[in-house]
């Protein structure tokens, strides 16, 4: 599949693309926007990659399949694959960072999965039910919370028997 060149294994951009399911377009972005350092050029002007560029590409997409914004990814790929983290502890920081807001969207995640559970179990849809709160401790509705606890979950609200319970009691 790929092209021998002055012994050293070289790759075009569709084969890029297949290789790592990023469209052409895509990586021609990331080197418009210097996220990928400018492709080397054959005398015809057709972009040549190098198997390092594929590795460089496949971070990319594995740091995007986490939320990270392209700004932030920058760090990283100036890191060489073989560093080691302990010299860049303001890399490893930003990165139990992403982690932490990672947790904190799942959390978030799974109070609605929690509420369209109650949801479809007592077969009632009121919007009364959901005061969503913004990041600033205030309800949906404008109005400031007297605590700043989380919803319930399912199984906390049938413990506290603010939901039927399964046995109908």
């Amino acid at each position: 599949m790929a092209i021998e060149s002055l012994d050293k294994l070289t790759f075009t951009i569709k084969q890029v693309a297949e290789l790592t399911g990023i469209t052409e377009d895509t990586i021609r972005y990331y080197e418009k926007i210097s996220l990928l350092p400018r492709a080397e050029r054959k005398e015809n002007g057709h972009r040549v990659y190098r198997k390092e560029d594929l590795d460089t590409i496949r971070l990319v997409n594995c740091l995007k399949k986490t939320g990270m914004p392209l700004d932030e990814m920058r760090p990283f790929l100036k890191v060489s694959i073989d560093a080691d983290p302990g010299e860049y502890p303001e890399l490893v920081e930003q990165m139990v960072q992403h982690r932490a807001n990672i947790v904190e969207q799942i959390a978030s995640l799974q109070q609605v999965v929690d509420f369209i559970d109650l949801k479809l179990a007592q077969g009632k849809y009121r919007s009364s039910d959901c005061e969503v709160e913004s990041g600033n401790g205030n309800r949906a509705d404008g109005k400031k919370d007297a605590t700043q606890s989380k919803p319930l979950s399912t199984a906390e609200l049938r413990y506290f028997s603010a939901a039927p319970s399964e046995s109908g009691h």
